[in-house]
This record gives C-alpha cells, sequence and structure tokens, in this order.
C-alpha cells in the first residue's frame, strides 16, 4: 500500500506557532496582573494577623502591667516587630493607656505594590482602619473577615 497522494509529511507552519505563540502571550498579559492582584489580597490576612497578635500581646501586658509601655526586663513590645509570613512591618506606639498599631508592607515584597491596602491600624479600642496609597480610607475592603 502507498503513503499519501501529496507525497508530504503534515504538521504546522510557521505562521501557525506565531499565531498561537501570539494568543499565549495576550493570555498571559491579561491574567498575570490579575493573578498578582489576587495574591496580595490573599497575603493582606498577613497583616491583619499580625496585627491582633501585636494586640493580645499588649493587652497581656496591660493586664501584668497596668501600660502599655512598659519594656523593661521582657515587657511590652515596642518599635517594629515583622508579620508571621514576613509581607509586613508592624510599626506600635503606645503609651501608658493607649497604643496605636500600623502594618505596612515590607519593601521588596509583593505587598509593596498594593495600593489599595497601604497601611492597616489598630488601637486599644480594637478601632481598625486602612487606608490606600492616596490615603484613603479603604477599611471596609482591607479588613474583610
Amino acid at each position: 500500500m502507498a503513503g499519501p497522494a501529496h507525497g508530504g509529511t503534515r504538521g504546522f507552519t510557521l505562521v501557525e506557532l506565531m499565531i498561537v505563540v501570539v494568543v499565549i502571550a495576550i493570555l498571559v498579559a491579561i491574567g498575570y496582573p490579575t493573578y498578582l492582584d489576587q495574591v496580595r489580597k490573599a497575603r493582606r490576612s498577613d497583616a491583619t494577623t499580625a496585627l491582633m497578635q501585636v494586640a493580645q500581646r499588649l493587652e497581656r501586658c496591660y493586664t501584668d502591667r497596668n501600660k502599655y509601655n512598659d519594656t523593661s526586663s521582657g515587657g511590652c513590645p515596642s518599635g517594629s516587630i515583622d508579620s508571621p509570613e514576613g509581607y509586613y512591618s508592624v510599626a506600635i506606639t503606645a503609651s501608658t493607656n493607649t497604643y496605636t498599631l500600623t502594618a505596612t508592607p515590607k519593601a521588596g515584597t509583593t505587598q509593596a505594590g498594593d495600593s489599595t491596602c497601604a497601611s492597616f491600624t489598630l488601637d486599644q479600642a480594637g478601632t481598625r482602619g486602612a487606608k490606600d496609597s492616596g490615603g484613603n480610607d479603604t477599611t471596609s475592603t482591607c479588613w474583610q473577615n
């Protein structure tokens, strides 16, 4: 039995392969920013977790020492603390009866590009806050349960 009548092998042309490459490039160009946005949203929980953990430590300190800013001999947390996953830095501002915690994305991480939730705050009254990179209130978006 003889082979195909036209005598050639079948395959893809260079033009067909280039079209496939262009289509894949377009899909990646559309999908990658969306992927990064979803990763940033998922990592925001690192900030809220860190704020809640530091607040709990400060409340324990207040219960033991009757002030939030006692830093003597293993006292209350102060200064700046990294979040559990390392995407945020939590700054602690404490006085005797009050504190404010501010979590900001660490430079060099993908969170540094999160312009929607550029900072998270929590105080001794449990008041939650968040601001975008322009200083606008984004609390309801950023502190989702």
